[in-house]
Formats: structure tokens, C-alpha cells, sequence
């Protein structure tokens, strides 16, 4: 596809996620912190997958860019109380006030444009480590809340069943994405040779997860799991 037609149908497809997800929440649809998470979990596989559009020219990973890079800077705008967006801080933000959109929703989108920059579709390490994030630290939430299991020890806010949810969420979503990019021939298979680094990124993922620093999840553990890609890939 052409690179400018790829950039407007994934900014499209990204935004309309978006939008759907904070319509749903303003309706009471949904409760604004699954829609959150929805948030956190959809995007990222949707955005990944889009880099297959591009066409292959230098300059493809800049287009991209600009689509998280436009979203986050709207993210900064409404926390910074620039824009009124009520949807949007129903949608993302726990208690109703639009400045923690500044916070973990605005990480998120720094760290999807720089891995973007960073690794692209060369690698399977920058989708890794976003997977990690999408997936992994988007689903703890869900299921921490939902299944009743003891508290850590070192982070009394955070449980057994969500930080293993970090593991197998983010690993999951990880091999959906690189069997896709394996299936297409973008990627070398067989998948499974994927899988052992998938498995020790995730444990790693999910310790990194578990530590009790508030808000700041979708920085440390995507950079921890972009690293041991790094090394590991």
C-alpha cells in the first residue's frame, strides 16, 4: 500500500478503537477502567499489525510514529486541561480527574512511538516489548480484579493471579502477533522458535510488573522486556 494511504488507515482503524471504547464508557456501556484496559489491550495488536501495509521505504516507521505520536500529544492536551475531551477522560482515567491521562495513558503512547522508531517491523523485539505492555499489564488488571487470589508480599496492591496474568497475557498476545508476521513470510518461522524467548521476556515482564511503583508500569516493564528481546532476538 501506498506509505500515505497506510498512515491514514492506521490512524483510522487507532482512532476508531479509541473512539468506540470511550463512546461505550461516557454510555455506561461499560465501567471507564475496562474500557481503560480495553484501550490498553486493543491498540497495540491493531497498530502492530497495520506496519504491514507500509511498503518499505526509510521513511515508513515515521509515518507510524505519527500516529501514537498524534494521540499521545491529544492525551497531553486533555490531561493538561488544553482540550475538553469528557469521553476521553471517562474513558482513560480512573477517578474522573483528566490530569492521570499524564501519567499512564501518556506513557503508553511515548513508548509505542519510540519502539516504533527504535525497532519496527525489522524486529520482532519493539512489537515484543509493546505486546508486553498491551497485553500483559492491560490484562492483570482484568483479572486481578476478577479472580481472588493472595496479595504479593512486596506489593501488597498487586496479586498472585495478576502478575501471572502479566505472563500469559502478554506472552499470548506476543506469539498472536509474530504468527502473524511468521504466516506472511515477513518474519522466518517456525513459530515455536519464537516461543522460549516469548516465555523468558514474560517472566521477566511479569517480575518487573509486580514491584509496587504506581503509574509507571508501561515504562519499566516494556523497556525491561525490550532489552531481553534485544538480547535474546
Amino acid at each position: 500500500m501506498n506509505p500515505i494511504l497506510a498512515t491514514i488507515f492506521t490512524f483510522t482503524l487507532a482512532l476508531t478503537w479509541l473512539r468506540v471504547m470511550d463512546f461505550a464508557a461516557h454510555k455506561n456501556w461499560i465501567e471507564s477502567r475496562l474500557s481503560r484496559k480495553l484501550i490498553h489491550i486493543g491498540t497495540g495488536p491493531l497498530f502492530v499489525l497495520c506496519w504491514l501495509m507500509f511498503p518499505g521505504e526509510w521513511y515508513d516507521r515515521w509515518l507510524a510514529a505519527l500516529v501514537p505520536g498524534a494521540i499521545t500529544i491529544q492525551f497531553a492536551l486533555i490531561g493538561l486541561g488544553l482540550v475538553k475531551d469528557e469521553a476521553s477522560v471517562r474513558a482513560m482515567s480512573r477517578s474522573g480527574n483528566p490530569k492521570e491521562i499524564l501519567r499512564g495513558p501518556l506513557f503508553y503512547g511515548v513508548m509505542f512511538v519510540l519502539l516504533t522508531l527504535m525497532f519496527w517491523k525489522d524486529s520482532p523485539v519493539g512489537m515484543v516489548a509493546l505486546m508486553m505492555m498491551c497485553g500483559g499489564d492491560g490484562v492483570a488488571d482484568i483479572v486481578g480484579r476478577r479472580i481472588r487470589s493472595p496479595h504479593l508480599p512486596w506489593s501488597p496492591e498487586k496479586s498472585v493471579a495478576g502478575s501471572l496474568s502479566v505472563l500469559v497475557g502478554g506472552a499470548a498476545l506476543s506469539a498472536f502477533v509474530l504468527a502473524v508476521y511468521v504466516a506472511i513470510g515477513a518474519f522466518p518461522g517456525p513459530l515455536y522458535g519464537y516461543l522460549l524467548p516469548l516465555g523468558a521476556i514474560g517472566v521477566a515482564s511479569m517480575a518487573v510488573e509486580s514491584l509496587p511503583h504506581r503509574d509507571v508500569d508501561n515504562i519499566t516493564m516494556t523497556l525491561a522486556a525490550a532489552l531481553l528481546g534485544w538480547l535474546l532476538f
